[in-house]
């Protein structure tokens, strides 16, 4: 097929024309393609010039189609008419740079996991390339992913330059983004903005650890502000945990383009003929009345779809890190266990420094890449410990970090050529590591082989923590070779894949995502974990307003939450915050008074108590910390019966009153008897209340302290 002849384009060109409308005619007589809800629709609309058009966003209606109702082409091509930012752009093999994509059919049916899967087929009017666009939507949940595919029969390769996961449109008064930026171990600052004029990005070009500056979520409030109950809102996210792209563009008119995706910043694909390049999915729902219930369809989505076993119970441990650092002997660690009995968890977390012998791990400057146990440290090996643990009724977990190396490691000097780093310049570290060429198979099998060989010769390990605590710099495949441009895409994608086999052997062994705190936090990579570790600060204060930002996209199922020495407020206020995520213990025992030591026992066993509502509750966050003093939220279980609320007094004035708070998601109807608990030592009770679900959450109750840095958790029963 020559494209470069003239009359052999246009014959070809009114050849395709006339086949696309054939089957535009023959295959559908619908007028829009919807896709639904149980509250929210999002319609397509098939326009007289064979283009797919978004019609209508938003709530949920059953009136009629509206023909005249304003219409933006559904995902734009660059090079034709469109003035703006594309959703694609491509070069053809012949080098011109453009597409004009229109449509041919769509389906829809019931996927695998029960969504509705429609698929929209759209095709270039002049070259043979195809592009899929994909909507699975969760009726229940309210919650649509939508993600796009593209292929090409052209003899050469097809440059993919841009590659949206999808596109959305709206025609709003006002616009207010809120987007969520940080550092390490001050990550989820909430920012909100009004949209003008021009671009926003929102965007990440660290590779792995991606997330460490600006987190892949974002709240958007159209016709102005919106709050917890009121307010038109979507909330998005994606499923990416490498680079990745929001783009909010405000044209004259005041239509509002969004564009979702990976970043294709320094990532330009070159596609061969008859393979097909698919992107991740863009998770988002609507709510219009407010953020509330736009966080709690994204929870009830994640908990069933979007995260490992995110409907089933999680351990509470006692982590070492704290305790011991680097500085521990098989002794030392089997003291602890008793330490964690004390406490009455569930399971001994060992975290970094249990491994490598040349070069010993006993800082980070060193052995990372050889993981077998350090012979002095562990005489007996990880099954030595597991053995004892067990003994005692513990589970074990342990701590890796199988995409990095140290260049003080024997796995440095044996595979050179599996490192990434530019050739001719000097290595760039960070936390005195590099990163390996996961793209390489070889590396792939390392890594797998890594949990493999933990796995095999310990089968009792009931937890493993997955971190990885550097982006990267100086960045060069050496397996890549010609294709760098490809390095960030195919080392997710091979990240995906080491994921998929250590499921597909070990597929309900519980795995935190870590990454420097919450530098991988995202619906990709928690499809094959259990939960994320937020950050690293687990100060008091500072993780109220860190899991507060979390909670608008995360279900509280999927936070790692511990009580550790950070921060100058009480264990009690420290163990409080932490309960509302999966608790854990990151701290010496030793620190403790005999009080504190026995209320961090009876918490645990509050929290065992009550973490199914905690887990899998409704979350309702009732006042901000962004707004007062203080930030209180509340979950409440699917049948009403049962409730669990958090105050948290952070600061307050001489003589300052809070006043009452109205509750959320309770039955009117219904009487309930609220108490306190997690009471430390001989202090005060409030007295049990019982109200009706009508007056407390209409009038309100009393619920937070007076003194700052003080908490309290309140439990709800339905009489």
């Amino acid at each position: 097929m020559l494209y470069n002849d003239h009359n052999t384009m246009k014959n070809l060109s009114m050849m395709l024309f006339a086949l696309i409308f054939a089957l535009y005619s023959a295959e559908t007589q619908a007028q829009e393609i919807t896709i639904l809800t149980k509250d929210v629709q999002l319609s397509m609309s098939l326009g007289k010039d064979g283009k797919l058009y978004q019609s209508y966003f938003g709530t949920r209606f059953n009136d009629a189609y509206n023909p005249d109702a304003k219409s933006h082409e559904a995902y734009i091509a660059w090079g034709m008419s469109d003035l703006f930012e594309p959703a694609l752009r491509v070069s053809h093999s012949d080098g011109n740079p453009a597409l004009a994509l229109v449509y041919v059919r769509h389906s829809s049916s019931k996927d695998t996991d029960g969504s509705t899967l429609t698929r929209i087929d759209l095709r270039d009017t002049l070259y043979p390339v195809d592009l899929t666009l994909f909507f699975a939507s969760y009726y229940e949940e309210n919650v649509i992913r939508a993600w796009s595919e593209i292929r090409h029969r052209e003899k050469g390769e097809l440059t993919l330059n841009s590659f949206a996961s999808n596109m959305l449109h709206f025609d709003g008064g006002d616009y207010h983004l809120t987007q969520f930026h940080g550092d390490w171990a001050e990550e989820m600052q909430m920012q909100t903005s009004r949209l003008t004029s021009g671009i926003k990005i929102i965007d990440s070009k660290l590779g792995s650890r991606a997330q460490m500056y600006q987190t892949p979520v974002f709240m958007l409030s159209i016709d102005g502000t919106s709050n917890e109950t009121s307010g038109r809102v979507l909330a998005g996210t994606l499923e990416w945990s490498g680079n990745f792209r929001f783009l909010f563009e405000l044209d004259p008119h005041n239509s509002l383009r969004l564009i979702s995706g990976i970043n294709p910043f320094a990532s330009e694909y070159r596609l061969p003929a008859g393979k097909s390049f698919r992107t991740p999915a863009f998770v988002f729902t609507y709510s219009d009345v407010g953020r509330g219930k736009a966080s709690r369809n994204l929870h009830r989505w994640a908990r069933r779809f979007g995260i490992l076993d995110g409907t089933k119970p999680r351990m509470t441990l006692l982590n070492n890190w704290e305790a011991t650092y680097f500085d521990f002997d098989e002794v030392k660690l089997k003291n602890l266990f008793t330490d964690a009995k004390k406490l009455g968890v569930d399971l001994f977390l060992l975290d970094d420094g249990w491994f490598a012998n040349k070069y010993p791990r006993n800082d980070d400057h060193a052995g990372l890449g050889d993981w077998e146990p350090n012979s002095k440290k562990l005489p007996g090996g990880i099954g030595a410990l597991v053995n004892d643990a067990r003994s005692k009724d513990l589970k074990f977990g342990i701590w890796i970090e199988p995409e990095m190396v140290n260049p003080k490691s024997e796995l440095y000097g044996k595979h050179p050529e599996w490192i990434m780093r530019l050739p001719g310049r000097a290595e760039h570290y960070f936390r005195n590591q590099m990163v390996l060429d996961l793209p390489n198979p070889q590396v792939q099998n390392f890594v797998f082989g890594t949990v493999d060989k933990i796995m095999s010769e310990n089968p009792d390990v009931a937890f493993i923590k997955w971190d990885c605590n550097r982006m990267m710099t100086n960045t060069w495949s050496p397996y890549l070779k010609n294709k760098q441009s490809h390095v960030f895409i195919d080392y997710q994608m091979a990240f995906y894949d080491v994921l998929a086999q250590v499921r597909a052997k070990y597929p309900h062994l519980p795995m935190m995502l870590c990454s420097g705190g919450g530098g991988r936090v995202d619906y990709g990579a928690l499809k094959y974990f259990t939960e994320f570790w937020p950050s690293d600060n687990t100060d008091g204060l500072e993780r109220v307003y860190i899991q507060w930002g979390y909670s608008y996209f995360f279900p509280a199922v999927a936070m790692s939450a511990h009580v550790t020495s950070w921060g100058r407020q009480s264990i009690k206020f420290r163990t409080d915050v932490a309960m509302q995520g999966r608790l854990g213990f990151d701290i010496d025992l030793k620190h403790l008074n005999e009080r504190e030591l026995a209320f961090c026992s009876a918490a645990v066993a509050n929290y065992k108590r009550l973490s199914e509502v905690i887990m899998q509750g409704d979350l309702y966050r009732l006042v901000s910390p962004y707004d007062e003093n203080r930030a209180v939220l509340m979950y409440v279980d699917s049948a009403r019966n049962r409730a669990v609320l958090f105050a948290y007094t952070l600061n307050s004035r001489y003589g300052e009153e809070f006043a009452k708070v109205r509750m959320q998601g309770l039955d009117p109807a219904a009487t309930y008897t609220i108490r306190e608990i997690n009471v430390f030592g001989n202090d005060h009770r409030t007295n049990d209340v019982r109200a009706s679900g009508d007056r407390l959450m209409k009038e309100g109750l009393s619920v937070s302290p007076q003194q700052p840095l003080t908490s309290r958790v309140y439990e709800i029963s339905r009489d």
